[in-house]
């Protein structure tokens, strides 16, 4: 490299150590001078050190310039380890964050000056982002929960790990269904749920039965229903109960709205106008009902972590069941075995046919007949929680639900017969 390209490598490294150190000499901006290990002028210069010795490592040849490398961080840590030791020492610290730092800045100070710059300096971003979030972070730590760590863990894994290792392309005996695909519908529908219960967990649960009703929505609606039932059989308020189930109605057809829009946008502009007619139906129940009912029930549990690996597994065999139960009913009894297929399924789920039902189009159905087996299955899910509370929850709750449902599906179903023809 010439000397003009060098000079900016150069200063690359020191803007490096400099954005380091200043996070670190911020933190420690009340000590005296001499009183801290590094700050940012030492950082500066460990930046700029790294950037000198991946300026000579480039003429030295691959080993050589490893080795140089290499000799350049065991000489920092020898300079470093006795100070940061005894600033240990004095503080009665086991921290090694500015060591650790230390060291990451030489060698992205090397990165770039070997050619990789723009990395180089992103990175130093995104580690200067971490060393200034520790208070949120040790925060964080402190509120989360083993079970909560665990799922976040297997949605990572299931993303990072088995997703890549999952074979893209139709398996014939699955009924042509692609797993990559169906593995994938599986983590948007499962990201989707730990959003919702991050959101009564850190939104505020205890805001009461609507708010609850709403975050339960995103998890499972027909859940938040059969909670409410069971508590209004124990005697809690029948219309904020119900306000609460209808609510949560409300946000499960917004969220296949949202899925739908996810995966096949061409499908979703036939539906959109019918669910969100069934949505807003739903809402304006909840408010008359909230308005009505009584407000003692206003710290409800929130919904159960979504992520066991059982529940995953499950999802994700339901959506390739789905998928080839309705590919080969299709193709042997026509689009009618696609519409029963949808309301039965309905009853329990309609996430899997809102994600199944794309999959198949247009090598087997057309986009109009998928659209009419989602709100055939978002119609079923309604009557199916509609039996649920009439069945299992006080006279009152089953009314109110019923009531709201009724109006729900006469909205939507208008406004689908106008919509989609």
């Amino acid at each position: 490299m010439d000397g003009d390209d060098l000079i900016r490598r150069l200063a690359v490294a020191l803007a490096i150590g400099l954005l380091v150190g200043a996070e670190r000499h911020w933190r420690d901006r009340d000590a005296s001078p001499g009183q801290r290990t590094a700050g940012v002028r030492t950082f500066a210069l460990i930046g700029l050190s790294g950037g000198v010795v991946g300026a000579l490592a480039g003429s030295a040849g691959p080993v050589g310039g490893a080795v140089l490398v290499a000799a350049g961080l065991v000489a920092l840590v020898a300079v470093l380890l006795p100070f940061a030791l005894r600033e240990a020492a004095s503080e009665n610290s086991y921290s090694a964050t500015s060591l650790v730092a230390a060291i990451a800045t030489y060698a992205l100070g090397a990165l770039a000056v070997t050619g990789q710059g723009a990395a180089a300096g992103a990175a130093a971003v995104a580690m200067t982002a971490v060393l200034a979030a520790r208070e949120p972070l040790h925060g964080l730590m402190a509120r989360i929960t083993w079970a909560e760590l665990r799922s976040a863990i297997l949605l990572l894994s299931m993303t990072l790990v088995a997703l890549p290792l999952v074979p893209d392309e139709p398996i014939r005996w699955l009924a042509g269904v692609n797993p990559y695909k169906a593995w994938t519908l599986a983590i948007l529908l499962a990201g989707i749920s730990f959003l919702g219960y991050l959101a009564v967990k850190f939104g505020g649960e205890r805001r009461g039965l609507l708010l609850a009703g709403a975050a339960g929505g995103l998890v499972s609606s027909t859940a938040v229903t059969l909670a409410n039932a069971a508590a209004s059989a124990q005697g809690g308020s029948s219309r904020g109960l119900a306000a609460g189930a209808l609510v949560a109605g409300s946000v499960s057809c917004l969220r296949t709205l949202v899925l739908a829009l996810l995966v096949a946008p061409q499908i979703a502009r036939m539906l959109w106008p019918a669910l969100v007619a069934a949505a807003i139906a739903l809402a304006a129940m909840a408010l008359v009902l909230s308005q009505r009912g009584s407000t003692a029930e206003d710290n409800p549990r929130p919904p159960a972590n979504p992520f066991e690996l059982g529940a995953v597994l499950r999802m994700a065999a339901l959506l390739v069941g789905v998928g080839a139960l309705a590919k080969l009913g299709a193709e042997w009894l026509g689009g009618a075995a696609v519409i029963v297929i949808a309301a039965v399924t309905g009853l329990t789920d309609v996430d899997a046919i809102t994600l199944s039902m794309p999959q198949l189009v247009p090598d087997v159905i057309t986009p109009l007949l998928a659209a009419r087996a989602i709100a055939v299955a978002v119609a079923s899910n309604i009557v199916a929680k509609a039996a649920y509370a009439l069945t299992l929850g006080s006279k009152g709750y089953g009314r109110s639900y019923g009531i709201g449902s009724a109006i729900a599906l006469g909205a939507g179903g208008v406004v689908l017969l106008v919509t989609m023809r």
